[in-house]
């Protein structure tokens, strides 16, 4: 199998992860979004598979949740997903995965300590900062919260996603250990 279908095939893999991820329990709140796991594969896609492939992954899981599948956390799925509070954080996942990949190819990856490090702050960049805007806008317009308490809301997912960041790093440290020609954010060959 050659390099570029290894790449297409991790598409799937990724798409599959981001389901494993939705069977661990999510945790409610008010607010109308829950605290899942999955946005640790949204980071993971981008850091991994780079900005096209990671984009990819995210567009395939989604059309699986739209056409009822139910892949998220919660065993939720269908169109219906897509027009809750949450639809504006799913809907910034792709964006999230690409925003992640882009960073992960343009910052440093020559060791597995630097991997790392590139990979929180690309993490924090399109798992966190990009996905939250998406979801802010998604509170403002579906929720019909104000954009200060769409702003107040999406802080309270923070921390959480700062660990689910460091988890990326950890992940990408691994990778870049185990697999040091591993071609983080989809950059071409060396």
């Amino acid at each position: 199998m050659n390099s570029s279908s290894r790449a297409l095939a991790l598409v799937p893999l990724f798409a599959a992860l981001l389901a494993v991820f939705g069977l661990i329990p999510k945790i409610d709140l008010p607010l109308g979004v829950p605290i899942t796991l999955q946005t640790l594969g949204v980071m993971l896609a981008g850091c991994l598979l780079g900005p096209r492939r990671g984009l990819q992954a995210m567009l395939l899981f989604l059309g699986a949740v739209a056409l009822g599948l139910p892949l998220l956390s919660g065993g939720r799925g269908g169109m219906g997903v897509f027009f809750a509070p949450s639809s504006g954080y799913l809907i910034g996942w792709p964006f999230g995965a690409l925003v992640t990949g882009a960073a992960m190819a343009w910052l440093p990856t020559g060791s597995p300590r630097s991997a790392a490090a590139s990979a929180f702050v690309a993490a924090m960049l399109g798992g966190l900062l990009t996905v939250h805007v998406f979801g802010v806008v998604g509170l403002v317009t579906l929720a019909r919260l104000s954009w200060e308490q769409a702003v107040l809301g999406t802080l309270l997912f923070v921390p959480g996603d700062l660990v689910k960041c460091l988890m990326c790093a950890l992940v990408v440290h691994t990778v870049a250990r185990g697999l040091p020609d591993w071609r983080f954010g989809g950059r071409s060959a060396r």
